[in-house]
């Protein structure tokens, strides 16, 4: 059972997952699923790829180990996911055209999810294009049209309102990311409406996993 087989009230994955500890408190708080960033030319959360097969070997099957990379082709995804062992990949960065194909034939079962960097108008347009491909698509605040990409982890948030727009303009599963905290996650969801919500800095204290914190947006999203 995965992430996007799950119905229901919102789903909540953590992301940046650092040990095989942490990934058991996000279990223990109710995380659907967990993120394991992989190699990435900027933003927190990296860990080796040993690591990741490590993590992803302890998670329970009700739980969804997600591999973030920022891989473009398909072959080097399939590779780097034969190496780490996850149930999901999220895809940090563009792909290169005829890739998304591939992934599906070579990775039957595993869930593709695309990170949509919502920096204007034109992200509707770029998600509209993709959603057809994958199992899911995941908003974030990054900007991979910077010199060196930003392709998560910025602990900013985005326009909700274009989020909303993108949400309704296609009929896959919408997870939000970008500057999620206990503090504004319920505004976010109202506003936005997605399948699922993604945090990382928002539940985190001095870069660890904080319990307390994760508890209090685990609480809040459970309540709506």
């Amino acid at each position: 059972m995965t992430l996007l087989s799950r119905y229901g009230k919102t789903r909540v994955k953590i992301c940046c997952i650092a040990s095989v500890d942490e990934a058991m408190l996000a279990i223990r708080c109710g995380a659907s699923a967990l993120g394991l960033v992989a190699d990435m030319p900027s933003g927190p959360g990296v860990i080796p790829e040993e690591l990741i097969s490590q993590i992803a070997s302890t998670v329970p099957p009700y739980v969804t180990s997600v591999l973030l990379t920022s891989q473009k082709t398909a072959s080097a995804i399939v590779k780097q996911h034969q190496r780490c062992g996850t149930n999901a990949i999220q895809i940090v960065d563009r792909l290169e055209p005829g890739n998304y194909g591939e992934l599906s034939e070579f990775l039957p079962g595993i869930d593709i999810i695309q990170v949509i960097h919502v920096v204007g108008e034109e992200s509707i347009d770029e998600t509209i294009k993709i959603a057809p491909q994958v199992d899911a698509i995941l908003l974030d605040s990054g900007n991979p049209n910077l010199e060196i990409k930003e392709l998560g982890g910025t602990g900013r948030i985005h326009d909700w309102n274009l989020s909303k727009r993108i949400k309704d303009s296609i009929d896959k599963p919408l997870i939000l990311a970008g500057g999620l905290n206990p503090e504004n996650v319920v505004d976010a969801i109202r506003r936005v409406e997605p399948y699922a919500v993604d945090v990382c800095s928002g539940v985190r204290k001095n870069g660890i996993l904080d319990e307390a914190k994760l508890s209090l947006f685990m609480d809040r999203v459970a309540k709506l």
